[in-house]
């Protein structure tokens, strides 16, 4: 349970006790992510109910401002980060990381972290409508298991987060977790799109960026949501 709320501690704004602990149960805690996922679609689902009552595009709304709220934009800060140093990098490693580095955002971080939210916005207000509300929790539960996958299999981009993260992932936990996602695909199978969006990710973190940082978790993080929710639109569609 200590692993469990420092990864709850560590995703989201909610207030908890403090917890004993170290540089190993830190790092442990990331195998926890995925079930905080669960509590972010509890809660972004909840205020889209609760905004619903006035009309479906303000319950969207409401969804999105519990989204950044609950996250204390983490990973959005991640997004912005990462756009700004491809944008800016040329092909220049030591300039993305340069950008990386800094606390500025820039334009290119600005402009994606505002189509990311405008991306939300749209796509839970179409899943809420196709769907219902249920299917909601399960995008951050999914989108979260991007960062085991990437923690261990990606190199380390540098001396920060990424690397605090790097060898706490085992194989039973990558197990225990896409054996999770199998359950929930057999209510949602657009879920599954989690697989080639993680996938996907990771190379272009590999081939571009060269590695993993708590900038790519949390960008990474956001290309899973939204890829997920565009899944699921596609999947009302095709069974409607």
């Amino acid at each position: 349970m200590k692993r469990l709320i420092l990864a709850t501690q560590f995703l989201t704004r909610l207030p908890l006790p403090p917890v004993m602990a170290d540089e190993a149960d830190f790092a442990a805690c990331m195998r926890w992510f995925p079930a905080v996922g669960l509590i972010v679609g509890a809660v972004v689902a909840g205020a889209a109910w609760a905004g619903a009552w006035i009309d479906a595009w303000t319950g969207a709304l409401a969804g999105v401002v519990a989204w950044v709220w609950i996250t204390g934009a983490l990973h959005l800060d991640g997004l912005a980060d990462m756009a700004d140093a491809s944008g800016a990098a040329h092909k220049d490693r030591a300039r993305l990381l340069a950008v990386l580095a800094d606390p500025h955002v820039g334009s290119f971080g600005v402009v994606a972290v505002v189509m990311q939210l405008m991306a939300k916005l749209v796509l839970l207000h179409a899943v809420a409508v196709q769907h219902g509300l249920a299917a909601v929790v399960l995008v951050p539960f999914a989108a979260r298991i991007g960062p085991l996958v990437w923690a261990r299999w990606m190199v380390p981009l540098h001396a920060g987060l990424g690397a605090r993260f790097a060898g706490a992932i085992r194989r039973r936990d990558l197990a225990l977790w896409a054996g999770a996602l199998l359950l929930a695909a057999c209510w949602h199978p657009a879920l599954l799109v989690a697989v080639p969006a993680i996938a996907l990710w990771g190379r272009w973190l590999a081939t571009r960026i060269g590695g993993i940082s708590g900038d790519g978790h949390g960008a990474g993080i956001e290309w899973n949501e939204a890829a997920l929710l565009l899944a699921l639109c596609v999947e009302a569609r095709l069974w409607s």
